[in-house]
């Protein structure tokens, strides 16, 4: 168990008169001060969210990274997710996940900062975020430290970093995954680790909404993956968790006792439900990805179409489609084409712009119009 530490550090970046406590209780707690405490001798601290939603813990990542001095001390922050997909920065989630699948199952979708790409959150699996200054940014140091400490809970596993940046199991399964981000000053490393996530549903979202897009965006590189409990059924959660922890402050040299901390505390973080608005926002989470295309076929009840879609910014900037003559009169074709440009590359957007159509007399324009609703995912 922790004993009791009260430590004040000089942590906030420029000019801010506000310094941290830790309390007995585990939980950073926010006090006003006309002086700066410093504690030179413990340069690493062990933070732990409480949440498991995954834009709280996203918008946690992004106000370390705002407004604590790493070059002063570093952090790792440990932190769960209830079932979500998380993109990387470049992504395009139409073609990296199953968005139709993911609505109906309850699982949320969140775009990082970070680049890298698609990985399954869900409460089987623990992800560690390492900041520190950039000068002292070191992916394979920060990887050293889980590998460690996985070798010293189960010596019998054979866990490996490879030159992706990847922790492997026996030289094959991934259980692992890795992205980062730096900025002038500072700089996170992040990963997964896979201890008992749920595989079924791992497989059943990681699959494109749209098979017909054509884009530059980052891909995912698939590979097959394990949950640590698979090799080492004892495992358990709370043992990994402190044996990260120990490991990292064995390696950093830091005595810090593991902080639970609330990512949804104004009190603590102000400023942070901002960020978790931004993340949740339909803006960042779709608007951010990269310009694609979108060809495909359409199979209607009578007749084999087509259409081709560019989209921009999350919304569609270009819209032909095509289908035999006289099946539909063309003027509704152009109307649902007009309808369509300027609109949200999704389904619900586009069905609301499309109301009149979509309950037409005219059988199909209807069709049409459902038919192209599916292929927004």
């Amino acid at each position: 168990m922790m004993s009791q530490v009260r430590w004040t550090f000089s942590l906030l970046r420029g000019g801010n008169q506000r310094s941290w406590f830790w309390s007995r209780s585990w939980s950073w707690s926010w006090f006003r001060s006309s002086s700066l405490f410093t504690d030179s001798s413990s340069p690493g601290l062990v933070l732990q969210s409480r949440s498991t939603d995954v834009h709280q813990n996203l918008a946690l990542e992004d106000w370390i990274d705002a407004n604590v001095d790493l070059q002063r001390c570093g952090v790792l922050l440990l932190w769960r997710n209830r079932p979500a997909v998380v993109i990387g920065r470049h992504q395009n989630p139409w073609a990296e996940c199953d968005l139709r699948a993911m609505r109906k199952a309850g699982v949320a979708l969140a775009r990082r900062r970070s680049g890298g790409g698609t990985v399954f959150h869900d409460l089987g699996n623990l992800n560690l975020t390492f900041f520190a200054s950039k000068k002292a940014y070191d992916r394979r140091r920060n990887l050293k430290v889980v590998t460690e400490a996985l070798r010293n809970l189960r010596p019998e596993l054979d866990v490996q970093a490879t030159e992706r940046l990847d922790i492997v199991l026996d030289g094959r399964y991934k259980i692992s995954g890795t992205a980062s981000r730096l900025s002038r000053q500072s700089s996170y490393h992040h990963c997964t680790l896979l201890h008992s996530a749920d595989r079924s549903a791992l497989s059943a979202v990681l699959r494109p909404s749209c098979p017909g897009i054509h884009s530059n965006a980052t891909p995912s590189v698939p590979s097959p993956v394990a949950n640590l409990t698979d090799h080492a059924p004892s495992m358990q959660w709370e043992e990994l968790v402190e044996g990260v922890a120990q490991q990292y402050s064995k390696e950093f040299c830091s005595g810090s006792p593991t902080v639970l901390v609330n990512p949804s505390d104004e009190s603590v973080f102000p400023g942070i439900g901002r960020l978790e608005a931004e993340l949740r926002g339909w803006n960042w989470t779709f608007g951010k990805t990269p310009k694609f295309s979108v060809e495909m076929s359409l199979h209607l009840e009578e007749v084999l179409g087509s259409v081709r879609l560019q989209v921009k910014d999350g919304r569609i900037s270009s819209c032909r489609i095509q289908v035999p003559p006289g099946w539909v009169p063309q003027q509704l074709v152009g109307e649902l084409e007009n309808i369509l440009v300027g609109e949200k590359f999704c389904p619900n957007a586009a069905a609301t712009a499309a109301t009149a159509l979509l309950s037409s007399e005219n059988r199909p324009i209807r069709e049409l119009c459902a038919a192209l609703l599916q292929v927004m995912g």
